[in-house]
């Protein structure tokens, strides 16, 4: 009988072996997604000198309250009015430069503005409204740490930052193969026995959404000398990702294939449902996933294990899935020695999220799985849980 790894012990196994990829230097405007190999340290000051937080009026305030005399008017971009006197304001914008001798802003709404003069009816407290050059980040300050995820806040901070170009660990290159002489291409007639393959191109969007650079070949027939051919090729990559002839059937050739080339297997047989049949194996530094060939199962599979090592290569500190806790809408049966990963539609309600199996659960319905936007765990156990039980649950792309 095979014996299984466990979820958790299977996902340490392929993150042991995911390691960073090489840095390399990529332009701002690419660096969306990508994940910081180095400290990024600010290149100015910021703010880079004294702005206004308000439209208004930059006064010194021991002249206020009072009325003062308007000497210049200062718009963002321009450079700064000339220091002010005693008895004197300047009219300011929002971001601009607060000319020296200035150590307050009087927001508009709170002047009186008579053109060459300003009524200032309240005393204005020193450094009210006034951003101090340096107040976000001095220069050489670290602005991100090294494994930071870059989203759109982050690559706002290193652009506001002066910084041009993020040292960020390369992205993986995938080849994703489908294998099965019965496999053909949607738009295709169906001959006897045929069905349309589906699982390349899921999978190539998963990846894609991981940061993969991917590669998807053409499907493979049940031919050793054509899962060579493929593989071989496949193999090149920093992750190979196949789907399909990793059971123990008389086509079932990419493990046997694959030994031929120089594959080391790390495991095969998970148990969990769907995706028992998942094989992980390297060669050199290339990782390679083998995936069921149910659709269903093969989603399972990249999400729980894939994903997560493309993220691990690209120098994520937390690969994911990303838990999250919440309750079951209605009873679910366990396993008694696997773990279920059902597919479910979360709600956001009072008490939380509440998780909603989509009807249809075997492994082989990917159009009932499309209904679903993320994978309940249900820990292997006897009996069924009941409705209300507290469970975790992922996010499915």
């Amino acid at each position: 009988m095979q014996s299984l790894i466990s979820v958790a012990n299977a996902r340490a196994l392929v993150l042991e072996r995911a390691t960073p990829l090489e840095p390399e230097t990529v332009d701002l405007d690419d660096a969306a997604g990508r994940v910081l190999a180095e400290d990024a340290r600010a290149a100015v000051d910021l703010p880079p000198f004294p702005s206004s937080a308000m439209d208004g009026f930059a006064v010194r305030s021991a002249d206020t309250p009072g009325r003062l005399r308007v000497v210049a008017r200062a718009a963002a971009g321009r450079p700064a009015a000339r220091p002010l006197a005693s008895g004197e304001a300047a009219g300011i914008a929002t971001g601009a430069v607060v000319p020296e001798g200035a150590d307050a802003v009087v927001p508009l709404e709170q002047v009186s503005d008579g053109g060459d003069y300003v009524d200032v009816p309240a005393a204005a407290a020193s450094g009210s409204h006034i951003r101090p050059r340096g107040g976000d980040a001095r220069v050489g300050d670290t602005v991100l740490a090294a494994g930071s995820a870059l989203g759109s806040a982050q690559v706002a901070a290193l652009a506001a930052s002066g910084i041009a170009r993020a040292v960020c660990h390369r992205r993986p290159r995938v080849a994703v193969l489908t294998t099965g002489t019965e496999l053909r291409t949607p738009g295709e007639t169906l001959g006897p026995g045929e069905i349309y393959e589906s699982n390349g191109r899921m999978l190539e969007v998963a990846l894609r959404a991981a940061g993969a650079i991917v590669t998807r070949l053409a499907p493979v027939a049940d031919d050793e000398d054509a899962h060579r051919a493929s593989l071989e090729q496949a193999l090149d990559a920093d992750v190979t990702v196949t789907s399909g002839g990793v059971s123990v059937g008389p086509h079932d050739l990419v493990r046997r294939v694959g030994a031929t080339l120089g594959v080391e297997e790390v495991f095969w047989g998970v148990a969990m449902r769907p995706g028992k049949p998942l094989s992980f194996a390297v060669r050199g530094s290339t990782l390679v996933f083998g995936l069921p060939g149910n659709p269903v199962s093969a989603l399972v599979a990249a999400t729980l294990f894939t994903v997560p090592a493309l993220r691990a290569l690209q120098g994520a500190s937390s690969p994911g899935p990303e838990w999250q806790p919440g309750t079951l809408a209605m009873p679910a049966a366990r396993s008694a020695s696997r773990d279920d990963f059902l597919r479910a539609r979360v709600s956001a309600e009072a008490s939380g999220a509440v998780l909603h199996p989509v009807f249809g659960q075997e492994s082989h319905m990917i159009v009932r799985a499309a209904a679903a936007d993320a994978l309940v765990h249900v820990p292997a156990g006897e009996g069924e849980i009941a409705a209300g039980t507290a469970v975790l649950y992922t996010r499915l792309a």
